[in-house]
């Protein structure tokens, strides 16, 4: 008996999320270790470009992403999207372990709720549909109700973009994110029928000569630009403690919703399965929420420290250096 086509979507999630996971690790120790030799990439320094392990953790990060790609061609994005949560929990474990970075009773918690959530998903996700041909994708892409969605989504974005974003981008983070996260539920899409077009045309059946094709390429191309520019907009601009879990949040959300609409995830399930999926993917989000939170937390227990190295002569080695340690924010106020 074959391996079905969503075990295949499953299981390229999962390593995808456990790529990227070990990736930020991967990268940050290799910015550690760059910061020892030279100037620390957070002011400007380029060091870590000759750092091997940097690297290991770059092409590893690009594996991952690459896994993510085809899961979409197998599965539904229902599936496969709320699993990047999985990402986090690697990389949480990961740091705890290996750069000392403690994970709290909270932080456990939050890592549970998104195993149990994705475990709810993975057992009630609908099977997926796979096209025959782009023109069929095509089809889908022009029903409409995603017409309607699509042209809501532009219109949305264009006016976030021509008006809120000139008066309330400064001082509301969710102008930003809106864009990302809109501009983002039409990537997957668009990146979902490349990637079966890509599938086909492997399989023997040519997509490249159809229009659409480059219509999907180009509508990707265009919404992964402006996505990642409306994304560092954001981390630029507000805490990245509070930018990951709100633009996860809305990321997931809208891309569920538009491949529902698009390629009907849910067509065939009944009310059960979709109730259960949506309360495994409420719990995904709870956990991804307290996972970050709990790195906010250590944030601002580390701001609230300052450390002071005083040395009686500056020729003596560290060892000999008196080391004061002041806690609370309450004396820096002062």
């Amino acid at each position: 008996m074959g391996v079905s086509e969503n075990f295949k979507g499953l299981i390229l999630a999962v390593c995808s999320s456990g790529f990227i996971g070990a990736s930020f690790i991967l990268k940050k120790k290799g910015l550690k270790r760059a910061a020892s030799r030279g100037t620390r990439a957070g002011v400007g320094g380029y060091t870590y470009l000759l750092e091997p392990l940097w690297w290991v953790g770059m092409v590893t990060m690009i594996t991952g992403e690459a896994a993510n790609f085809v899961a979409y061609i197998y599965a539904p994005a229902v599936l496969v999207t709320p699993l990047g949560a999985l990402s986090i929990i690697v990389s949480s474990v990961l740091a705890h372990f290996l750069l000392k970075e403690r994970l709290n009773k909270m932080g456990v918690l939050g890592c549970i709720s998104c195993i149990v959530g994705s475990i709810v998903i993975v057992i009630h996700a609908p099977q997926e549909h796979t096209p025959n041909s782009v023109q069929e994708i095509w089809e889908l892409a022009t029903q409409p109700v995603f017409m309607l969605y699509a042209v809501a989504t532009v219109s949305v974005v264009m006016a976030l973009i021509l008006n809120f974003e000139p008066r309330y981008g400064q001082t509301n983070m969710l102008v930003y994110l809106g864009i990302c996260s809109l501009m983002g539920s039409l990537t997957v899409v668009s990146i979902k029928a490349i990637g079966i077009a890509i599938k086909l045309t492997l399989d023997g059946i040519s997509q490249i000569g159809y229009p659409q094709t480059w219509f999907f390429v180009t509508v990707a191309i265009i919404c992964v630009i402006t996505q990642l520019n409306y994304l560092n907009k954001a981390l630029d601009t507000f805490n990245a403690t509070i930018v990951s879990p709100v633009y996860y949040v809305m990321f997931t959300t809208l891309t569920i919703i538009a491949s529902a609409i698009m390629f009907k995830d849910w067509s065939g399930q009944d009310i059960s399965s979709i109730a259960s999926e949506i309360c495994g993917f409420i719990t995904v989000l709870t956990g991804t929420i307290i996972l970050h939170g709990t790195k906010e937390q250590e944030e601002s227990t580390r701001k609230g420290t300052l450390t002071w190295f005083m040395s009686e002569d500056s020729a003596k080695c560290v060892e000999d250096e008196h080391l004061i340690v002041i806690n609370g924010s309450d004396y820096l106020e002062n």
